[in-house]
């Protein structure tokens, strides 16, 4: 398995220019929302037989021992800082495919879900490419879902949406306004640089009370979690020193995990209380 983190733009413009070889594969690959093992077997496949793995930021690492003949290329965005630019994604998956033969384009949670993953195979496809999606697990669902936090329940929640918190011209998407009308779960994505305008959003319709819950790093052995109203969620998150990558959900299906909770304690309480008598 090799790993080069950072190739320079020389060694990208030198590939994109040299001739290659007819055909060439990508696979877009989700690769689920962080936990190592919530990754289909599909997905593994793909990166059994892949001859160069391009990985984002919210990918675990582990991930990449299931490619070992591969190489690796780190293409994703921390602390604010893009390794590469989109135009630039696009040329290097077209010219290691045609170079090398397999790419595999691995992305956090689903790549249909925010993830670009259809542009990518757009813009492969129209370079010759075959092209093959593999879906993942997404973050929308799967992150609440690990903290006991349904995205609809019977007499609570009938739908759900699920928003970017970011549009392309970095705004905040005017279907959060839309969404804080309804009763339905509002999931939102890469949404806490707008934290104060969404609770602003869901003040506006008389929300305050509603229950809101952000989990940062969620499925990960380092998930954290703040949970709260609209009228306190921002000090919850400053108590819990949150921040991004995290997912925001808002609803009265937030309230099922303290229900949930509140009954296993109840259940404990009742089992040691059994075996006291039985000791006794």
């Amino acid at each position: 398995m090799q790993f080069n983190k950072q190739p320079n733009q020389k060694t990208i413009a030198a590939t994109v220019n040299t001739p290659f070889h007819t055909g060439g594969r990508l696979t877009v690959v989700g690769a689920g929302p962080g936990d190592p093992e919530l990754i289909t077997v599909k997905a593994i496949k793909a990166l059994q037989s892949a001859d160069v793995v391009l990985y984002d930021a919210l990918v675990n690492e582990e991930l990449l021992q299931y490619a070992p003949k591969a190489e690796m290329i780190f293409v994703g965005k921390r602390k604010g800082c893009y390794t590469f630019q989109q135009d630039q994604i696009n040329e290097l998956i077209v010219s290691r495919a045609k170079s090398h033969g397999h790419v595999v384009r691995l992305k956090g949670g689903d790549p249909f879900v925010f993830g670009r993953g259809s542009e990518e195979m757009e813009f492969a496809a129209r370079h010759g490419l075959e092209t093959v999606m593999v879906p993942g697990i997404s973050s929308s669902l799967s992150v609440p879902a690990y903290q006991n936090i349904p995205v609809t329940k019977r007499g609570a929640s009938e739908s759900f949406w699920v928003i970017t918190g970011t549009t392309k011209q970095h705004k905040l998407s005017k279907d959060v306004a839309l969404a804080a009308k309804s009763n339905a779960t509002v999931v939102i994505l890469m949404g806490m640089s707008k934290l104060p305008e969404i609770v602003s959003l869901f003040k506006k319709v008389g929300k305050v009370d509603t229950p809101i819950a952000i989990i940062q790093n969620g499925t990960r052995k380092d998930e954290k979690i703040g949970v709260g109203t609209i009228s306190n969620i921002e000090d919850e998150v400053k108590k819990n020193k949150l921040s991004n990558p995290a997912i925001i959900i808002i609803g009265e299906v937030v309230r099922h995990r303290k229900q949930l909770l509140e009954l296993k304690n109840q259940y404990e309480k009742v089992e040691s209380e059994k075996c006291f008598f039985i000791k006794s």
